[in-house]
């Protein structure tokens, strides 16, 4: 895209026609075809089936939704594109599923949205117009996840001018001008905004057209701050050579490869063909790069799986989700099989199913005893099969809590069986009996977590007992444990039994991951069978964490430990995972629907490692003869402790949190630290008042950290409000070993872990080594 040519920026021409012509779609028939929109029929429930008309509006971005609500703004009858997260094919939603099931597959199609919106399932008239909104739909997505920073800027820019365009005249009067400023955020008092206006209206005709908008932009995106870097290393034609570039990164960016990545990074951002033919860089080209993937605070090598994957299953933390078919609180929320797909696709590793008798001999999914709404096992293992390895290769637990009858849970056996087939681990890997096997070797496998029969002692199959039939086994029962008054009153109406038969069928499902109650740590005399595991309460786990830190760190190098949320949290909050990771816990259960401090920490500590879902703790986690304490950590080396120097330098377009047209954000930066209990802290910066667009701090922290290997940093973005409590903006939290040295961009995130477009923090960083 050139750097602000004049077709990209008037006004009201077409954008549709420009977007086009980037993307090579200009004779698209699918993009044709929904910039005509058509007829759609939305789906709602078996008795709620309505056409309405769909359209992607001209500006490639957007699609306009009928609606024949009454008072309905226009605004809401507007989605974007950005906002979706997947468009599937035929009947692949749980509304598809149910109420669709007499249309055929080819006609229909559902839109799946990034944040909790609702699904929007919709059939088309005939498979010809399915396809036309598949697939184009799919190429706008392709092309908008391909955009750079600066074309994200740039069309989201085009958009804002668009809106301020209120007579659409291709002309922005002083008026226009302010009310688009506001737009983006950013308050200008009368005096400034008549001065920036002056200075583009060089034709002096009291509005501003072609040129003069193209001047207003420049002027808009400005980045002082990046322009005095640039200076510094280029010379007086405005050319950075390849020599100062390695300069740049060897002695700002503290990067070993310097002299390999100058040229590539030339060739790969520097937009002037004169350029980079002369293996050089312009302002254009450093812009571009400071705003990539090359020049984020997260270390790129770390977006692919770099450690070592072949350790046992025990060594490596594990992205985990509680009772995972909940799509809101615990107690009479909605059950569901899409919350198994958006947990499996956010990486999670270890889902949770229970399991009750449900009608015509199928067992259902839903929290016992409350009135949260059931779903089939079988759908629920079809999600998993569909969904378990789409965004990481490594194996998926699924841990069952039971409370069916014998009946039923042969019918559980035989769905995982005959649904999962090869997928179902039911033997050991190259007869390991004596610790576990890596994920390497687990890959593409999904592992059960349950009871098993008693006489069939040893699941790796040396001394199992094949004639026994069912026994009694203890019943674990954590929906037992919810501080909610209905909830006791139902169990005791249903008289609550501590054991539970168990049919050998569904016994024999279980390999590595035996379920067994934690009666203290192992007598090293009388060593524990290592596939045996159990699970802890929050407040037992962090109990034993603080009481016998060294202790637990033992158990977890050879044992498996899954941790739950208290029985008070009905509200689906989360607990900190931090102080359990600290002592080695992998199986970490986190509520993935409800957005917070802690899932933020959550997805920064598995963002590493490729997003694989797997991260190796530190060797000190690792190691037989440990001695390792997170509450008192000057005993033993744990690693060099560092100095994080901090720079919090300006904002980029953060988004306006009250959507009412004269409110400006006044943000502010937090900085925590989140890791041991010494290594705990926050810092924050100044208020800059009524600018989200290009706000500036310009402020300096120090932090000091013992231990690296166990810190997350979390950067977050909130509007002050004096009398109320500030609002979250964006966030950004990465492992404190990911961390890049250098001008570095942020790329913040939402409350519920998703990029915004061009939403940005420049920061410098820099590590040192403590004395």
């Amino acid at each position: 895209m050139k750097s602000c040519s004049f077709h990209c920026v008037q006004l009201n021409q077409h954008l549709s026609h420009t977007f086009r012509v980037e993307t090579g779609l200009k004779d698209d028939k699918d993009l044709k075809f929904l910039l005509k929109g058509s007829q759609l029929l939305k789906v709602k429930s078996s008795s709620w089936r309505k056409e309405r008309f769909y359209k992607l509006q001209e500006d490639c971005k957007t699609i306009w939704q009928e609606s024949k609500k009454m008072l309905r703004s226009p605004e809401s009858q507007i989605f974007s594109i950005e906002d979706i997260r997947d468009v599937r094919s035929g009947h692949k939603t749980e509304g598809m599923e149910k109420y669709a099931k007499d249309v055929p597959e080819y006609r229909c199609f559902s839109i799946i949205f990034k944040d909790q919106r609702k699904n929007l399932d919709l059939i088309a008239s005939s498979e010809d117009d399915a396809n036309h909104w598949i697939s184009g739909l799919g190429k706008i997505i392709a092309h908008s996840n391909s955009m750079n920073q600066k074309q994200k800027l740039q069309h989201w820019i085009h958009t804002c001018l668009r809106k301020a365009d209120k007579n659409k005249d291709n002309k922005m009067s002083l008026k226009e001008l302010k009310d688009f400023l506001k737009e983006v955020n950013i308050e200008v008092d009368d005096y400034h905004a008549k001065k920036i206006f002056q200075h583009c209206d060089k034709s002096k005709t009291e509005a501003l057209e072609d040129d003069e908008i193209e001047e207003f932009y420049k002027i808009l995106t400005e980045r002082k701050e990046i322009d005095k870097i640039f200076q510094k290393y280029s010379d007086a034609e405005g050319f950075m050579s390849c020599q100062n570039l390695v300069r740049f990164l060897y002695e700002m960016q503290q990067e070993d490869d310097a002299v390999v990545a100058a040229p590539a990074l030339i060739q790969r951002y520097e937009p002037n063909e004169r350029a980079k033919r002369g293996n050089a860089m312009t302002k254009d080209g450093f812009l571009m790069y400071l705003l990539s993937d090359d020049g984020n605070i997260f270390n790129s090598s770390h977006r692919k799986v770099y450690q070592d994957m072949t350790q046992p299953l025990s060594h490596y933390l594990v992205s985990s989700s509680h009772n995972t078919y909940l799509m809101e609180d615990q107690l009479t929320g909605p059950s569901s099989t899409e919350a198994y797909i958006r947990a499996l696709t956010k990486g999670c590793r270890c889902v949770e199913l229970d399991c009750w008798d449900g009608p015509n001999s199928e067992p259902v999914i839903y929290h016992g005893y409350t009135l949260t709404s059931k779903i089939l096992f079988s759908d629920v293992i079809k999600a998993i099969k569909n969904y378990a390895f789409k965004t990481s290769p490594y194996p998926v637990i699924i841990s069952l809590e039971n409370h069916c009858s014998v009946d039923q849970q042969k019918v559980m056996a035989q769905h995982m069986t005959t649904i999962l087939q090869d997928m179902l681990l039911v033997a050991p890997i190259d007869g390991n009996k004596s610790q576990f096997p890596s994920p390497e070797q687990l890959k593409g496998k999904i592992l059960v977590k349950g009871k098993k029969l008693s006489r069939q002692e040893d699941p790796t199959g040396t001394n199992g007992n094949n004639n026994l039939e069912a026994e009694d086994v203890s019943d674990e029962d954590e929906a037992a444990e919810i501080e909610d008054e209905s909830v006791k009153t139902e169990i005791q109406q249903k008289g609550k039994s501590d054991t539970l038969k168990l049919a050998k069928e569904l016994s024999d499902t279980v390999v590595y991951c035996k379920s067994v109650h934690f009666s203290g740590f192992e007598d090293p005399s009388h060593p524990r069978a290592f596939y045996e595991m159990s699970s802890f309460s929050e407040s037992k786990a962090l109990k034993l964490a603080q009481e016998s830190g060294t202790s637990f760190i033992h158990h977890n190098i050879r044992h498996l430990s899954r941790i739950y949320p208290a029985g008070w949290r009905t509200d689906s909050s989360n607990y900190n995972p931090i102080d359990l990771w600290n002592v080695g816990c992998q199986i970490v259960a986190l509520n993935f629907q409800t957005p917070g401090t802690e899932m933020d920490v959550y997805q920064g500590r598995f963002q590493d490692n490729g997003f694989s879902g797997y991260v190796l703790k530190p060797e000190f986690l690792r190691d037989e003869q440990t001695k390792f304490n997170p509450k008192s950590t000057t005993e033993g080396t744990w690693g060099t402790k560092k100095k994080l120097l901090l720079k919090i330098i300006s904002g980029q377009q953060l988004p306006k949190v009250n959507k009412s047209k004269n409110s400006i954000v006044d943000p502010k930066v937090t900085i925590e630290i989140h890791g041991v209990q010494q290594d705990n802290n926050k810092k924050q910066t100044r208020v800059v008042e009524n600018n989200g667009f290009n706000p500036k701090w310009d402020e300096e922290f120090t932090f000091d950290v013992e231990i690296p290997a166990l810190a997350l940093v979390r950067f977050v973005v909130e509007d002050f409000d004096m009398s109320t409590k500030n609002d979250f903006i964006g966030q950004y939290t990465l492992p404190f070993t990911s961390l890049k040295k250098g001008y570095r961009h942020i790329h913040l995130l939402t409350k519920n872990g998703d990029p915004y477009s061009s939403s940005t923090l420049f920061v410098y960083i820099d590590i040192q080594d403590c004395d």
